[in-house]
């Protein structure tokens, strides 16, 4: 056994594991298995062309000696990132603990508690500092929360508004220059006019639907909103404002003003910058618009005991239900870093984040003064952190990078300084002798920071914030310690048992993967940094692109696009670009398999296209009559089609290279959707398929952890004629030679999680990922045999194989009164989370072990369905009163005195002897989601606050 192997880490069967398993479904070897399971006329002849594998301690090494190629500069740099300091207590509980990073997203909210109140902290601190009704539980980042704000205020205008055709949009000239990017990128296909000016010049026309602010700007002056907002709102013009989070500490909440939307980041509250993300922003509007409201809110409601529960609102995932009528792709969130901003704000509360934007203010106002005492011009009248210097820029630059200090440098006469929770005496002393010097002047030392208040009286802050006792109580590492842990005791994840979720690949994610994410010289450079500061991070990046465009056929990579369903978007808007380049301005159809991930067609509307959707056959498969006759119907204008391969129903459609030609032929491009690329890497792959762009799930199939719902990567890869649109950035030179605007705020979208990919592929190496694609297929091929005669599989492939997961169907069920959310709840009695229910079809259960699963754990799950099929057919419609309707089974239930059900509380808690040695007892009993939908609340009240509608 070769202990230096990482595949032997990561991959869970052991060798005679794997004999078992192939003697059980009726196989001698591996490759026999991949000869029936995939078609030859789409398998690779060659190995992949990548290096050879590392050790992890090789891989170790190497990151580390990479990692001195970074040069933490201090950074003043601003523009919506900046030096935090990351509490120690929450660095070692939650960003390192697999409890916290290895979750799912909690749709089983009955094993979700724990993270569903970090984030209802998450939200609350963002209702109490911006002033507004609702909040959600986050968003990728400011530019991305900037552009969905912009989507909503368009969904959202009055009817005459809509009549009357009403499209333009102002932006403020002091937005953030990423964020206008952004603005420009989601405008256009949508039918929106942006217009960019000066907010005092504005003249409030009735042509106008909404506006976007800044605040403070990007300069660092704060304006009067609140005067804007009156006259914007006496005119029938709704407002986003795009705030400063710390900030909101000392200025007013844009919500007393009457701002729609707030949005911003919450990076300064303890996130590390790394080199642009990952990052939650966040997204505050009002409740009458909280059906238009992008992404996922967390509610209260309560359980089947009438106790207080959460639970995800309001349907938050929404394009499974909308589709092509959605106003947002959002189907994710940052939930890793929402809940590390949450607690952030839980262990300062009021008083210690009072006293940090104090700080950061007082030293900024120093600053100031010392440096108009040395003669220079600084002409922001009203800030917080940013100080705007009217000088010669290059001189002040030159001595700047001598002595390691980064500043901004917006144009040749002005140089803008932004202090942060890091800034010292020490270094403003430095930074007033880097002015003194440009100057040949004698510096000024300070010896004491003075008290100010530099912002304008009309819009200091007045109101209370964050009165709540969650933020009033865990101050002490100690309690903090404490209450983290009794949040983590709720959440079901990877590091307890396998999570079989269909679509979502929830493998390992190795700890030599994710070490580095903690180390300084990786979380400390900012995203708009000087590139030869950052030669780790592009040296890293720029492996990554070519390790992902080798894996799949592609000619080039971006790694902008910060999750999956954003990397859709960049690639339909690449392939629009490219049509556009050829004067193919009209072509807008995009073909859509009626099987689809709802976030495809939500992607296509964005990207400004028409939805057409096409059949699929009995057997799962696109029905390749009815894409062609709709192919040449609409070749005139046919833009795209997005395909899922191998198809979301887990079969490897033989005719799929006839439907890419069919596309071709009829002059359109083909998109293929990632999310099942841990079925293809090694052994075919989308440009060998006839694709041409495709984005990848990094949180997927390159093992970045899914954090409980966040962050997720979403590259995408791309053949040769597409490459020169690939998306750029207005700060930092990347993309291509005709780069579409950006797709994210950052132009690396969230490189520090990218290391984690990165260092997956490094260790694997060719064959590694090779052996984890054929293992994958292994392990549901074993589950879908050991399943036989108890659960039905939908669909196979010709030679009645699955591919890496499997739809079993649970409709029969209903014969006895049973639905599949009824065993997704009892699984939680058997300690495993349900795999994906009622997608892609209703009523079905779509299973997905991935290849770190050991046959050992996969013997337990199997074990526990067959066991609950056994229980399903002692039971009938007519007795309700039965172990799988009333399942979870929590502890209060077994230790109550009284036991008014129909079975032994052995039967409800311990159904299998293996359950006895590892109990994960779910904290509240089956939540009641129509109840808090009807009453609706999403910060810290107390259940007792309201009354049933």
């Amino acid at each position: 056994m070769n202990t230096n192997a990482f595949a032997l880490r990561h991959i869970g069967p052991r060798e005679d594991d794997q004999k078992q398993m192939l003697n059980t479904i009726g196989l001698d070897t591996l490759d026999e298995l991949i000869y029936e399971t995939i078609p030859d006329d789409i398998r690779l002849k060659k190995e992949l062309n990548l290096d050879e594998p590392m050790t992890e301690h090789e891989y170790l090494l190497h990151i580390h000696d990479l990692s001195k190629k970074n040069k933490a500069y201090k950074t003043y740099i601003g523009l919506g990132y900046h030096p935090t300091i990351l509490p120690a207590v929450i660095q070692r509980n939650i960003l390192e603990n697999p409890g916290w990073y290895t979750a799912y997203t909690p749709y089983q909210a009955e094993i979700a508690q724990g993270r569903l109140e970090a984030l209802l902290n998450f939200q609350t601190m963002v209702i109490d500092l911006t002033g507004m009704e609702i909040a959600n539980a986050s968003l990728l980042d400011e530019s991305t929360a900037a552009a969905e704000a912009m989507s909503l205020l368009f969904a959202v205008r009055e009817r005459d508004q809509k009549k009357a055709g009403i499209n333009k949009f102002f932006v403020s000239e002091n937005i953030l220059p990423q964020t206008l990017s952004l603005l420009q990128t989601r405008a256009n296909p949508i039918g929106i006019e942006l217009v960019i000016g000066k907010e005092e010049a504005f003249d409030f026309s009735e042509e106008f639907f909404g506006a976007i602010l800044q605040y403070p700007g990007k300069d660092g002056q704060i304006t009067d909103i609140k005067s804007f907002i009156s006259q914007a709102s006496n005119a029938r013009i709704k407002v986003a404002v795009a705030a400063d989070f710390l900030s909101l500490v000392k200025l007013e909440a844009p919500g007393k003003f009457g701002a729609d939307v707030v949005i911003g980041t919450t990076q300064r509250f303890g996130i590390p910058m790394g080199y642009g993300g990952p990052h939650a922003a966040y997204f505050a509007t009002k409740e009458a618009y909280k059906r238009d409201l992008p992404g996922r809110i967390i509610g209260v409601t309560k359980d089947a005991n009438g106790n207080r529960a959460l639970r995800m609102a309001l349907q938050t995932r929404e394009q499974h239900i909308k589709r092509d009528k959605a106003t947002s792709n959002i189907c994710t969130a940052q939930v890793l870093l929402a809940v590390m901003a949450s607690m952030y704000g839980v262990y300062h509360g009021p008083k210690g984040l009072k006293f940090i934007a104090n700080k950061i203010h007082n030293k900024t106002a120093t600053l100031a003064s010392a440096l108009e005492k040395l003669g220079y011009n600084q002409i922001n009248t009203s800030y917080f952190d940013t100080l705007q210097i009217k000088t010669k820029a290059k001189k002040i630059k030159k001595v700047a990078t001598k002595k390691k200090a980064n500043l901004f440098y917006p144009d040749s006469k002005t140089v803008t300084i932004s202090i942060n929770e890091t800034t010292s005496i020490r270094d403003i002393n430095y930074l007033i002798a880097i002015f003194a010097e440009a100057a040949k002047k004698e510096t000024i030392t300070i010896s004491e920071i003075e008290q100010a208040n530099n912002i304008s009286e009309t819009i200091q802050r007045q109101s209370d914030f964050l009165n709540d006792v969650v933020f009033n109580t865990h101050h002490s590492e100690t309690e903090l310690m404490r209450y983290i842990k009794s949040l983590e005791r709720k959440d079901l994840a990877l590091n307890h048992s396998m999570i079989s979720l269909g679509s979502c690949t929830m493998k390992l994610n190795a700890a030599s993967e994710m070490l580095p994410l903690s180390w300084f010289k990786w979380g400390n450079i900012h995203p708009f940094a000087p590139l030869k500061q950052a030669k780790g991070y592009l040296t890293i990046l720029k492996e990554l692109e070519d390790q992902l465009t080798e894996i799949t056929g592609f000619a080039a990579t971006s790694l902008q696009p910060n999750s999956g369903a954003q990397g859709e978007f960049a690639g339909l808007m690449v392939i629009k670009a490219y049509h556009e380049s050829r004067n193919d301005h009209h072509r807008n159809i995009c073909l859509i398999p009626s099987s689809a991930h709802g976030t495809n067609p939500a992607s296509a509307v964005m990207a400004g296209m028409k939805v057409v959707v096409t059949k699929s056959t009995a057997e799962g498969n696109i029905d390749v009559d009815d894409l062609r006759e709709k192919a040449e119907l609409h070749k005139d204008n046919l833009s795209a089609l997005m395909v899922t391969y191998p198809s979301t129903h887990g079969v490897y459609e033989s005719a799929i290279k006839e439907i890419t030609k069919i596309i071709h032929d009829n002059g359109g491009q083909v998109y293929m959707d990632g999310a099942n690329m841990n079925a293809q890497v090694g052994l075919t792959n989308p440009g060998h398929i006839g694709a041409d762009v495709c984005h990848l799930n990094l949180h997927k199939t390159f093992a970045i952890p899914h954090g409980g719902g966040g962050p997720g990567v979403g590259p995408i890869c791309v053949a040769e004629q597409l490459v020169p649109f690939l998306p750029g950035s207005p700060l930092v030179k990347v993309g291509g030679k005709q780069a579409i605007t950006a797709i994210s705020a950052a132009p690396f979208g969230s490189a520090l999680a990218c290391l984690i990919s990165y260092g997956y592929i490094k260790m694997l190496g060719a064959q590694g990922l090779t052996e984890s694609t054929k293992i994958a297929i292994l392990n549901a091929n074993y589950i879908k045999q050991r399943l036989q005669g108890n659960f039905d599989t939908l669909y196979s492939g010709e030679r009645g194989r699955a591919a890496h997961e499997m739809i079993v169907d649970c409709r029969p069920f209903k014969a006895n009164g049973i639905e599949v959310t009824d065993i997704a709840k009892r699984l939680m009695d058997y300690g495993f989370h349900a795999p994906t229910v009622s997608f892609p079809v209703a009523g079905t259960l779509m299973i997905e072990p991935t290849e770190s699963e050991s046959k050992a754990e996969i013997d337990r799950f199997c074990d526990a369905m067959i066991s609950i099929k056994k229980e399903i057919d002692n039971v009938t419609k007519e007795d309700a009163n039965n172990v799988l309707k009333n399942a979870p089974h929590t502890l209060h239930m077994i230790t109550a005195n009284n036991w008014d059900f129909p079975y032994s509380r052995e039967a409800a808690a311990f159904p299998l002897e293996y359950v006895r040695d590892n109990k994960f007892w779910p904290s509240v009993r089956r939540v009641d989601d129509a109840y808090g939908d009807r009453n609706l609340i999403c910060s810290c009240v107390p259940i007792e606050a309201y009354a049933e509608a």
